[in-house]
């Protein structure tokens, strides 16, 4: 059975926030014809290719975009080069999944085509999880690149151990995807201000969707947290669409739209410049 394209169409009000010179989406997941799904991950149910992005990209203002390894493909990150490939130099950078048993030229293939950094993903599907995680981070430490880790944030308290040995950079994806979402207050919120001020944590704002209770576009529950952390740590910010959106049913694909413009509300202007531009251009050698 053929796979559908994802050609959904840019419908709706354009973004009100005028994205600045070097914006970048530091969040995307592609689906390629060719590539099937790998052994452990979820089916495919849509195909999301380069030039349907590129569509996006253009009516949301970016310019530059960080490609994740979505858990279809697991270990195969082939599809990720792929989508590199179609994007041209300087433009796009990526995020791999890489194991305790990559090789150094592996490791260098992929840094060539512009992957900085390897995926940890402590969530159902994900292909590499915390048990790991510090293997690999041996592994990539010669690499300049960083650990973007996903985890349910309500669970901190289980991995805040492991993260608190992190030597290099990395990520606290999606919001810390608390599900169901705490209040600004709650002392694992704490925790993450705490795990930033240590001088190697970022944070991604990211999918406030897949855990808000309360729904866009003000997602008044997740909102709170972001808040916080951005007041706190405007330096270690980024932000990502998340597109395609595969996560939650079709019919609950948030606006595009809305997921940028959400910046009007968390952030000043200066804060919007290093969370799209200035941020993105040091973690991902742009």
């Amino acid at each position: 059975m053929s796979i559908p394209e994802n050609t959904r169409p840019l419908t709706g009000p354009a973004p009100r926030f005028k994205a600045p010179a070097g914006a970048t989406d530091c969040h995307v997941h592609v689906f390629l014809p060719g590539f099937e799904a790998q052994e452990g991950g979820p089916q495919i149910a849509e195909l999301a290719t380069v030039d349907n992005y590129r569509q996006l990209q253009q009516w949301l203002g970016l310019e530059r975009v960080v490609i994740t390894q979505p858990n279809a493909y697991q270990t195969n990150n082939a599809a990720l080069v792929e989508a590199l490939k179609q994007f041209g130099p300087n433009v796009a950078r990526a995020i791999a999944v890489i194991t305790p048993d990559t090789t150094q030229s592996e490791l260098e293939r992929l840094h060539e085509k512009g992957v900085r950094g390897a995926r940890i993903m402590q969530l159902p599907g994900g292909a590499v999880g915390i048990d790991r995680m510090l293997a690999v981070e041996e592994v990539i430490q010669n690499m300049g690149w960083h650990l973007m880790v996903q985890f349910n944030g309500r669970d901190l308290p289980d991995y805040h151990e492991e993260l608190q040995k992190i030597k290099g950079r990395y990520i606290i994806d999606h919001i810390g995807k608390f599900i169901a979402p705490v209040s600004a207050d709650d002392q694992r919120v704490d925790d993450i201000l705490r795990l930033i001020d240590k001088g190697n944590a970022w944070f991604k704002i990211c999918g406030a969707y897949e855990t808000s209770l309360t729904g866009g576009p003000d997602y008044s529950d997740v909102s709170p947290i972001a808040k916080r952390v951005i007041q706190h740590a405007p330096d270690r910010i980024i932000w990502g669409s998340n597109w395609p959106h595969v996560g939650v049913n079709r019919a609950q694909y948030p606006s595009d739209a809305e997921q940028l413009d959400i910046l009007l509300d968390w952030a000043d202007a200066v804060t919007q410049k290093k969370i799209l531009v200035d941020n993105p251009a040091f973690l991902y050698d742009f």
